[in-house]
């Protein structure tokens, strides 16, 4: 299989899941003009199971070193493979909130909220967990990250000053995402031999049929959390499967898209936790706020008619997230 054995690959593989991680929701936006979120999240959720399949497939069932897809699959124990199973399903619920917070509150908005404390939450954890990297700037760098959070939401508050109509419901539920979205990592990161891909230890599993595991469970747990939704959504009228079906061809592969793009980055991010860490792989890939930050700024323009001063908070929170992010680097080299 595939594994990378320099620490500066690595992070470049962590740089693209974060490209991926802050792009994906851009196919939410794309499709929810014409067609609710609630179906959209199936054919994301397929997207991401396919993607996985195929890097198993592919990647993780060629080379010369670790153990190909089918024997890693035949041999894992039923511990290791339950944990990434839940994993999927602690992501699967954190992602629907999540999904309904970009829905409800914008990019610029959810992102900041959700993956920020998501990665504050989640790095100290897989820190903890297994110690990887240079204390000091890697909490220098999420202390940093924290601060362009909250400039992030000063200036949500001012973009809505004297508007009485805004709900907290959007915010409360970034929240709520974030802080289940902030485990779901340390479930497949613990199924997996992070020491050693090449010659993992028995039972132990590498990290492309983890993410298969991972993605089966977000599949799975699905038929229960998304027809919830289906009947009982955050905001609007109740759809129905019959909707779902009656999509265009293309509208559905906005959503595929958007889950093969998701999912790439999710599969580089555990490749590289190997050589990084899984702190500083997990940190880095939800650098994704500042990415989705400059979607929703720049091209979907959710702070167009934003009050004077708007801007300024907007782009101190863009260089701090910048001179957090680049001591999560320092701190793993």
């Amino acid at each position: 299989m595939f594994i990378v054995e320099n620490y500066y690959v690595a992070i470049l593989f962590c740089v693209i899941t974060m490209l991926c991680w802050g792009s994906w929701a851009n196919t939410q936006k794309l499709a929810g003009k014409t067609w609710r979120f609630e179906l959209f999240y199936w054919d994301y959720v397929i997207g991401i199971l396919l993607l996985a399949t195929i890097f198993a497939f592919t990647l993780g069932s060629n080379g010369l070193q670790g153990r190909h897809f089918i024997a890693d699959l035949a041999q894992a124990n039923w511990a290791n493979i339950l944990s990434a199973f839940i994993g999927g399903v602690i992501f699967n619920a954190a992602n629907i909130l999540f999904s309904a917070s970009i829905a409800m509150a914008g990019m610029s908005v959810a992102f900041p909220i959700s993956v920020g404390l998501a990665l504050v939450l989640g790095v100290l954890i897989n820190y903890f967990a297994a110690q990887k990297g240079d204390p000091l700037f890697l909490f220098g760098g999420l202390f940093l990250i924290v601060v362009a959070i909250l400039i992030n939401a000063a200036a949500y508050k001012k973009m809505n000053a004297g508007n009485k109509k805004v709900s907290s419901k959007g915010i409360m539920i970034s929240v709520i995402a974030g802080v289940l979205m902030a485990f779901f990592y340390r479930f497949i990161a613990a199924s997996m031999d992070l020491e050693n891909f090449a010659f993992p230890a028995a039972g132990k599993m590498t990290p492309y049929t983890a993410v298969f595991i991972f993605s089966v469970g977000i599949f799975l747990s699905n038929f229960v959390f998304n027809t919830i939704l289906i009947k009982k959504p955050f905001e609007g009228e109740p759809t129905s499967y019959a909707e779902y079906f009656k999509g265009k061809f293309n509208i559905h592969l906005v959503g595929i898209l958007g889950g093969v793009i998701w999912g790439i980055g999710n599969s580089l991010n555990l490749i590289a936790a190997g050589k990084a860490g899984p702190a500083i792989s997990y940190g880095l890939g939800q650098g994704a706020t500042l990415v989705a930050a400059l979607w929703g700024v720049f091209i979907w323009k959710e702070f167009k008619n934003a009050p004077r001063g708007t801007n300024t908070f907007l782009t101190y929170m863009f260089l701090l997230f910048a001179i957090g992010l680049g001591m999560l680097i320092i701190a793993g080299a």
